[in-house]
């Protein structure tokens, strides 16, 4: 199992994660890892590839050898697996628990995957595990909150939408 709460490092983007996880997937299906493998993998340029995988190679993430062949690094495969654990745990709770399609919870996990602080993780991972444990609960989740009648109060109030708009959660029909 995935040791939860590994922090994320700032300095890794939405991009470089995709290329972490990359070159961990090819290695793990062909046992090596080239530029030229990744950028056929994510369908981009190897000019691209080359310059995402320096960065993650100058970030103590990756080693590359003198034939260009890459390894993960252990700070590379913590990263890597607390991306993907997270991935699996916001898609979980956004298809599972919310509701959400799961093509569009997939998409939305794959956007925020590499932000969660550990805190975050922690907490997220215990609450998906209680409704998963207890899917009566999400049942009752669901329905209590299709029930619920919210109108927005006073923009001034709502620690929401405190906007000068009109608030953009006023039509939830589709819950």
């Amino acid at each position: 199992m995935v040791e939860t709460g590994i922090q994320l490092s700032p300095e890794v983007t939405h991009s470089m994660g995709h290329y972490l996880m990359a070159v961990r997937d090819q290695l793990k299906e062909m046992g090596y890892a080239r530029v030229t493998d990744v950028a056929s993998r994510l369908n981009v340029s190897r000019s691209s590839v080359s310059a995402a995988l320096a960065s993650l190679r100058d970030k103590g993430y990756l080693t590359e050898d003198k034939n260009h062949f890459f390894q993960m690094t252990k700070e590379g495969q913590n990263l890597a697996a607390q991306i993907y654990a997270n991935h699996l745990l916001l898609a979980t709770f956004f298809h599972k628990i919310l509701g959400v399609k799961e093509d569009a919870a997939l998409v939305d996990a794959c956007q925020i995957e590499h932000l969660l602080s550990a805190e975050t993780s922690r907490k997220l991972y215990c609450m998906v595990h209680y409704f998963l444990d207890n899917p009566a609960e999400i049942k009752k989740l669901k329905s209590n909150i299709r029930d619920y009648q919210h109108t927005c109060p006073r923009r001034d109030v709502c620690e929401l939408c405190q906007t000068e708009q009109e608030c953009p959660f006023t039509d939830l029909d589709e819950y």
